[in-house]
This record gives structure tokens, C-alpha cells and sequence, in this order.
């Protein structure tokens, strides 16, 4: 294959590759390898293979500006690549990354303006037909039964040389990428040509590639990309660095497109070739399934395991193979020890096949320069003791610590909730925000603080958007303001932008927020947008920035909502949960500021009161709201009882404005005897067909009472009745008869004929 170069075709994830490309390189000796990766990235060679570093990690290359674009380059210890890399270092041999560099690969157009669709669906059905000839359930597991359980290096090798031939074949000039694939292929063979021109002999090289491209590299000296087409490829200024990975990441369930659905079990195929016993990946498997499974409660015993094994091996003699696939393992363990369900073994099986492993590389190694700015911020701020791989709670007093003598001492913790809050933000997932603190305390924070090597992973990804913690956070939330759909989406981004401290991420916002105001707005929304900007304001100050410019806005949205409140309410039962919602948020805003008109949130509420052809469970809210606030009467509340609550209204409308009412201020409701009055002269006038109707909602509006509120109802009602408190209380809290629960159950099906 190629005059006298000496190809050696890869899966990029491929053990049975990684353990025979070894033996390749033994054999042949090369002075030169030459693998499959962008050519400026060589300088991360001499760090993937020191003594600390410990797979699986990968290269990432980003561009410098905006829009951001990435390539990504992962690497597990039985990539073929890897240990091309590592037998390199082991046998002080010249070892390099021969295909387009990463300035030139983020420079290819997005393949959006591609018929990526046409393209995709293409390259599927080959697969899928691939799939249906060798009569497997997926493209994974024609591979494992087909290549890795060869047992030779030939073997193996031509195996994977005709495999990606046909592939070739089958797809080349039908695959979006086709002429991308074209460009690549010219760059390498102009590598390989370079290389012979330095002076190493053709056949001192080996050339690691996907099986797809030997096909296309085979005729190096004939047709390669020349120095002038070289110089002008486009480009675009980037950077990469090397980042711990994990096996999580390198599966296909987390979108890696060249990645495998186990890499995990893939570690235990590689662990068999290095112990050079077939079966060890079987055992293995099938042994960390039922420990699994024991770890959790869930017994399995020895002999479970051992017919496991068998029962894998005659699957595998039954389908043609010489040891088990992953298929053959799982359905074995799923049989002995699921009871023939997956769902009892899915967990173990996730855990066996994926797993939670992580890489690591040494201090230092390639950072960032926001991993950088997060170290620095971590010593600044004194939190060095929290980056531990266990758990830590860390509480936080906003407050002005005034025993010390410089401000950044007086305020550290407000400073540590500015840098903790830009990486929740960033989802870093080094911090986790306790929201909820000790008497709802506006100064008081607590946080959840663990380090993992994952936190490092999503931190060098965060490097995407910004050279320190501050530019990412501040590009990330204004990608939100510009990704936003509606106004509340925006004012999420001005809470989160005071909460981090970043006045102009907060003046971005507010803009964009002024700028869609005056559009047309759902009474939700602008309840939200409104509970939103009015935390900002009250909590504003403990942070040290200036909301006054929140006002006017807030004061324009809150007199809309006024405006459109009562018109809303015109909805059905589906849609009185949501406007419910919205009132009670307008309402605590209403309570929290002076500067808004008052007068106009009472009218409406009043409106909405008062009116019969609103919603009647909203209007009953409504005067819940109004009595919690003083502004209705026991008069006014007892003629409202009395015309809402008589013979002349449908018992669902009677029923649900009660239901209404008893929201809010119970312990004032119960204390009212006159209404309990007029709710039992009410049901006395119904009929039994009226009864199960109002029965349906009067059942709701009761069910989340306490039994202590229970108990209140059954004096107000004993005192009615003329019987004793106690025995009400009894007759309410009574277990239910058979009878009575089939009466309750059928008022589930209960026809309103509306």
C-alpha cells in the first residue's frame, strides 16, 4: 500500500487497534509515525505522555473570537493514537500529527450551509445497511464481533484496510463532508511527502489514520497539496490546550459523534489484550454487574454469575464468534440476573459499560488563561481548602464585616459570592447554590462546594467564552439576552448579572429588556418579569450596586399588568393556575415598593372581585387577596358569601370561588363564623346532582388543609350544628366506607354536561 510507506487503518477508539498497532510498531521499527490529527498540535505530545498524566484526556482548539468554533481530539489509553504516542516516547521515536492544522479547520465553513441533512442521512443508511447484512443492532456491535476479536495483527489490519475501503466506496461524493474529507487527505499526503523530503525513507514510516482515509492516502507521491495551496488555506486565529476528559464524554449518550456507547467495557477488552486472556473482558463484565447489583440491594449470587459467563459464550458460538460481545454480555446479564428485565439491570449496566472514570493531567499542564484567573481567584479569596474531592458546605454573610480594616476583608464573602455565582453561571460544577438560608435572611448565603476533574473539564470548556471567570460569565449571559424569547428570560439574566456582581451585564440587559417592553405580553409574563426585577431592587443594595434604573421600568410593566389583569381572568380552570400565580407575584411586588400605584393594583383586584363573568375560582382569589390586605370588610365579605354562595348560582361557580378564597389567610377565613354559616345554608339548598358538583370542588379547595385547620372548621361547624366540637372532628377525620369511596372515586368521572 504506498510505496513502501506502511499504512495502519484505525477506529479512533478501537482496543484490538491499540493493542496490534503496538505489535505493528515492533515490528517495523519506524523512525517515524505519523498519526491523524491536526499538525499544530504536536507540542501537546511531551505532556500526554508524561508519567502523571493519566487518560482519558483530550486536545481542544477554539477559535479567539466570537463566534467560538471548536474541534476536539479525545483520547482513552486504548486509542490507537494514544499508544502510537506512547510507544513513540518508550522507544525515543520521532512521532507527529499530520492532518489539517486546527487554525485551518476551524476555518471550514459551518457545515449548516452544507446539506448536512442529505449528507448525514446518507452516511446512516450505509451504516444501517452494514448493520442489517452482519445482522447486528447497531454499528458498535458489527464492529466489536467483527474486528475486535481478531487475534493477530494482520488480521486486524486488513480487516479494518477493507472495511474502510468498502466504506469509501459506498459513500465517497455522497457525504457533506466529502470535499472537507478531499482537502484533509491532500494536507496529509503533502505530510508524508515533507517527511520523505527530510530524509526518512518510506518504508521508516508508519501512518496511523481512520481506516476511511488509507484509501485515500495511499498515493502520497502522486498527488499531495503543494506549499503555495498550503499558505493559502483560509485560517482563523485560535488556541488549544490539553484538558482531563472523561469516559462519560467519550460516549456516544453525550453527543460525541466518533465515540462508543461503553467505553468503559471498551477499558475491559483493552485490560484482556494486555493480559493476553480472551475471556477477561466477560468475566470482568459480568462480575462488576453483579457486584453492582449487590453494592445496591440487590442480591446475586455466584452461580447467577457463572451461568452469566456461560450463557454469554453460547450466545456468541450461536451468532458466529469466537468470544462475547457486549450484546451476548448483556443480554446474559439481563437474563440471570435481571430476571429477564432490563430496567433491573440498567443502572449496573451504565455503570459496568460507561463508567464514571476521569482523567488527570499534571499541575500546570496546559492551563488556560481562565483556568488561571480561577486559580488566582480561589487564593484571593481564600477558598484553596474547598477545592477537595470531598463535599463542603460553605456559608456566607454578605454583610460588611466592620472588625477589620481593609474593604476587601470587610466584604470577602460578598466578593466569594460574585466569583461562586459567575461559575454557576458558567455551570461549573465546582459550586452548588443552596437557595434556600436560615430565616429567608437577604445577607446569608450557603453553597455546596466539591471539587472533581470534571469541574476542570467544564472549566477549560468555559474558556470558549472569555480569558477570566468574569468575560465568560459576562459572554454567557449576554448570549442568554440575545437567545432570550421573552421578557422574563431577560430579567432571569438581570437577577443573575446583580447576583454576580457585573453592573455591565446589567445595563446590557436592562436595554434589551426596555427594548421589548413596549411589545405585546402575556399577564404571566409580566407578572414574572415584574417579581424579578422587584428582588433585584430590594436586594440590590447587599451587593453594592445601584437598581434605580430598574425602576422606571418596573413601574411601567407593573401598571400594563394592572391594566390587563382583569381581562385575563377570563379563562378556563387549566388557565386560572397560571393567573393565579401571576397575582400573587404582582401582589408581593405591590407590598414590596412604595414608588408603584397602589391604587391601580387595588381597582383591579376589586374588579376582578366583584365581576360574575370572570373566573370564578380567580375572583374568590381575588378577595382573599384583598382581605389579607385590609381592604375588605367583614360586611362587604359577608354580602359577597351570600350572593356568591346561593340558590340561584351553578354549584361549580359557588364551589370554586370558595375554592378561590380559601388560598389564602385561612386562619382569617376560619375565624369568620357568619361564612361557615352561609357555606352550610348553601349546601343545604342543593340538590344531590348539585351536591356531587360542588362536592368535586369543595373537595379540592379542602385538601390542602392541616388536620390542625381541620379541627378549627369542626368547631365552627359543631357550634352550628348544636353538636360538640370533638365529635365533628371525628366524624370529619373518620376512615371513609367502601361506599363512600366509590361515591369520592366516581366524582372523578362526574359529567358537568358544559
Amino acid at each position: 500500500m504506498g510505496a513502501g510507506i506502511h499504512f495502519f487503518g484505525i477506529r479512533h477508539l478501537s482496543p484490538a487497534g491499540a493493542y496490534y498497532l503496538r505489535e505493528y510498531l515492533e515490528e517495523k521499527k519506524p523512525k517515524l509515525v505519523l498519526i491523524e490529527g491536526p499538525s499544530d498540535l504536536n507540542d501537546q505530545i511531551e505532556n500526554m505522555t508524561r508519567p502523571e498524566t493519566r487518560p482519558p484526556i483530550a486536545i481542544l482548539a477554539y477559535t479567539s473570537e466570537a463566534p467560538v468554533r471548536t474541534i476536539l481530539y479525545p483520547f482513552a489509553e486504548y486509542s490507537p493514537e494514544y499508544q502510537a504516542i506512547v510507544w513513540c516516547r518508550e522507544h525515543k521515536t520521532d512521532c507527529r500529527f499530520m492532518d489539517l492544522p486546527s487554525e485551518a479547520f476551524l476555518a471550514i465553513p459551518y457545515r449548516d450551509d452544507i446539506d448536512e441533512e442529505e449528507g448525514e442521512e446518507g452516511r446512516q443508511s450505509v451504516y444501517q445497511g452494514l448493520d442489517r447484512a452482519a445482522k447486528e443492532d447497531g454499528y458498535d456491535m458489527f464492529w466489536e464481533r467483527t474486528l475486535e476479536h481478531v487475534d493477530s495483527t494482520e488480521g486486524y489490519r486488513q480487516g479494518v484496510y477493507t472495511f474502510g475501503a468498502k466504506l469509501r466506496k459506498l459513500t465517497e461524493g455522497k457525504e457533506s463532508d466529502w470535499m472537507e474529507t478531499l482537502v484533509r487527505e491532500a494536507c496529509m499526503r503533502r505530510q508524508i511527502r515533507l517527511a520523505v523530503r527530510e530524509g526518512f525513507l518510506p518504508e521508516e514510516i508508519v501512518v496511523v489514520t481512520g481506516s476511511y482515509h488509507v484509501e485515500g492516502l495511499k498515493n502520497w507521491a502522486e498527488d499531495a497539496m503543494s506549499e503555495e495551496e498550503f499558505l493559502a488555506l483560509p485560517r482563523v486565529e485560535a488556541s488549544h490546550t490539553l484538558m482531563p476528559y472523561s469516559y462519560y464524554r467519550l460516549s456516544t449518550r453525550a453527543g460525541y459523534g466518533a465515540g462508543n456507547k461503553a467505553p468503559a467495557y471498551y477499558a475491559l477488552l483493552w485490560e484482556a489484550f494486555l493480559y493476553q486472556e480472551p475471556l477477561r473482558a466477560s468475566y470482568s463484565y459480568l462480575s462488576r454487574i453483579a457486584g453492582y447489583q449487590r453494592e445496591n440491594g440487590t442480591p446475586v449470587s455466584s452461580a447467577q454469575t457463572i451461568e452469566a459467563v456461560r450463557l454469554a459464550s453460547s450466545l456468541a458460538q450461536l451468532r458466529g464468534s469466537k468470544a462475547p460481545s457486549l450484546r451476548d454480555l448483556r443480554d446474559a446479564a439481563v437474563t440471570l440476573m435481571g430476571e429477564g428485565r432490563f430496567s433491573a439491570v440498567n443502572l449496573a449496566v451504565a455503570d459496568t459499560e460507561i463508567g464514571t472514570t476521569i482523567g488527570a493531567l499534571p499541575d500546570g499542564v496546559s492551563r488556560t488563561s481562565i483556568q488561571e484567573d480561577f486559580y488566582r481567584q480561589l487564593k484571593e479569596w481564600k477558598l484553596e481548602k474547598y477545592r477537595d474531592l470531598t463535599a463542603q458546605e460553605l456559608a456566607l454573610d454578605l454583610r460588611e464585616n466592620r472588625n477589620v480594616i481593609s474593604e476587601k476583608s470587610a466584604y470577602l464573602d460578598l466578593y466569594r459570592s460574585f466569583f461562586l455565582h459567575r461559575l454557576r453561571i458558567l455551570k461549573i460544577s465546582f459550586v452548588d447554590w443552596q437557595q434556600v438560608t436560615q430565616d429567608n435572611a437577604t445577607w446569608a448565603e450557603r453553597w455546596i462546594v466539591r471539587w472533581t476533574p470534571e469541574a476542570e473539564i467544564e472549566l477549560v470548556e468555559a474558556a470558549l467564552k472569555g480569558d477570566t471567570i468574569a468575560q465568560a460569565a459576562s459572554f454567557a449571559m449576554k448570549e442568554r439576552v440575545e437567545t432570550a424569547q421573552n421578557m422574563s428570560g431577560i430579567a432571569s439574566v438581570i437577577e443573575d448579572a446583580f447576583t454576580c456582581g457585573m453592573a455591565e451585564a446589567v445595563r446590557y440587559a436592562l436595554t434589551a429588556l426596555q427594548a421589548i417592553a413596549v411589545d405585546a405580553a402575556s399577564l404571566e409574563e409580566l407578572a414574572l418579569t415584574a417579581s424579578r426585577l422587584s428582588v433585584v431592587i430590594q436586594y440590590g443594595s447587599i451587593r453594592r450596586l445601584d437598581a434605580s434604573p430598574l425602576i422606571p421600568i418596573l413601574t411601567q410593566i407593573f401598571y400594563r399588568a394592572c391594566l390587563l389583569l382583569p381581562g385575563a381572568c377570563v379563562c378556563d380552570d387549566n388557565g386560572s393556575k397560571g393567573m393565579q400565580a401571576a397575582m400573587e407575584q404582582l401582589n408581593k411586588v405591590d407590598l414590596a415598593h412604595d414608588f408603584l400605584d397602589h391604587e391601580a393594583w387595588l381597582l383591579a383586584l376589586r374588579e376582578i372581585a366583584n365581576r360574575d363573568d370572570l373566573n370564578t375560582k380567580l375572583s374568590g382569589y381575588a378577595a382573599a387577596i384583598l382581605l389579607e390586605r385590609g381592604e375588605m370588610d367583614t360586611e362587604h365579605l359577608k354580602l359577597e358569601v351570600g350572593r356568591r354562595l346561593s340558590k340561584g348560582i351553578p354549584a361549580d361557580l359557588g364551589a370554586g370561588w370558595f375554592e378561590g378564597l380559601a388560598m389564602k389567610n385561612r386562619y382569617a377565613l376560619i375565624a369568620r363564623l357568619s361564612l361557615w354559616e352561609h357555606l352550610d345554608e348553601y349546601l343545604n339548598t342543593l340538590d344531590d346532582e348539585e351536591f356531587k358538583r360542588a362536592l368535586v370542588f369543595l373537595r379540592r379547595a379542602f385538601a390542602d388543609f392541616s388536620p390542625a385547620e381541620k379541627d378549627s372548621i369542626a368547631e365552627n361547624l359543631g357550634e352550628i350544628w348544636g353538636f360538640h366540637a370533638q365529635q365533628v372532628s371525628e366524624a370529619i377525620n373518620r376512615e371513609v366506607s367502601q361506599e363512600e369511596q366509590e361515591l369520592l372515586a366516581g366524582l372523578d368521572d362526574f359529567d358537568f354536561d358544559i
